[in-house]
């Protein structure tokens, strides 16, 4: 007796609806590459598992039953629910659809941007929809998939996945040096214009270590204040004064020489933490967001160092 357990029930609806749509047993068994004897069979096992007469059979034309008709019409809808199942785990498995980015303006540009490339070039079915501002924004309120956020993260119902760290350092342009000369110690630093922003951060005091070895705060003050880290970059590029940037950020500036570190034997190795936020438990996250986060802790670990520069 045959085990139903042994029946390939969707195999055989698959052959039962092709033999309808074809009208013949040779045609159906010609685009299933089998043999129409092969064919014949299987819907005589089909027929005496169901107890029921599922076709009508003439020298020319199948005609369905009454049977036929009905299991027709439940084979083509179970066909297209598995189709459908199919399709929804290839869909998972190449993920698609809109992620909505927040980015601070430094990071967005010198790190997030020159990745696009490649990361379309794995995941094409996605696209990004990216702002960058330094200003700290509401995931909710801005429909936001995820943001990047540099510094130290207050505590929140956002899932925090850290992407790296970077070092602070503090820069200075040739220029600036030519003219108003190059600070050797940190008393000779207050007297120079310390360029910063002009908007409230977790703490603005550049860390340093002094001689003694002990942690020595210095307010930056100075005659420009900007609204993000990329409006201070180039205002230290144009020779206005000194900043405090992170690595990532002039890594080109500091290979091309349009950047030089100072005060190096003061430098405290304090460093800024990058972090990807979101909302939800991470298990939660549509697939579309959970590689592109992997793509970025894989792309940018080797950048996001502190041992950089």
């Amino acid at each position: 007796m045959l085990n139903i357990k042994d029946v390939n029930r969707s195999g055989e609806m698959e052959v039962f609806t092709r033999v309808v749509n074809a009208g013949t047993f040779s045609e159906a068994a010609r685009q299933l590459d089998m043999s129409p004897s092969a064919v014949s069979k299987l819907i005589a096992r089909l027929e005496t598992r169901l107890g029921a007469r599922l076709l009508h059979r003439s020298t020319r034309r199948l005609e369905l039953t009454a049977e036929g008709e009905r299991f027709n019409s439940e084979c083509l809808r179970i066909l297209e629910l598995i189709d459908s199942a199919e399709r929804d785990i290839a869909n998972v498995a190449k993920p698609s659809g809109l992620i909505q980015v927040n980015a601070n303006l430094p990071f967005g540009q010198h790190c997030l941007l020159p990745l696009l490339p490649g990361f379309f070039a794995a995941y094409p079915d996605i696209t990004l929809n990216i702002e960058l501002t330094d200003t700290v924004v509401d995931l909710l309120e801005r429909r936001a998939d995820i943001a990047i956020r540099t510094g130290p993260m207050k505590e929140s119902s956002l899932v925090q996945r850290r992407l790296g760290e970077s070092r602070l350092l503090t820069v200075a342009s040739p220029e600036y040096i030519a003219r108003c000369g190059q600070p050797d110690n940190l008393d000779e630093l207050q007297r120079h214009n310390r360029l910063s922003f002009g908007f409230h951060r977790h703490s603005q005091a550049w860390v340093f270590r002094g001689a003694d070895g002990q942690r020595v705060e210095i307010e930056p003050k100075g005659n420009t204040l900007v609204s993000d880290g990329e409006s201070l970059r180039r205002c230290a590029l144009a020779g206005l004064g000194i900043a405090r940037l992170a690595s990532f950020h002039i890594q080109d500036d500091l290979d091309a020489g349009r950047l030089v570190p100072i005060l190096q034997a003061y430098d405290s190795g304090e460093t800024e933490a990058i972090h990807a936020v979101f909302i939800g438990p991470g298990q939660q996250l549509p697939h579309r967001v959970r590689v592109f986060i992997d793509f970025l802790l894989d792309r940018l670990a080797p950048q996001l160092s502190p041992q950089r520069r």
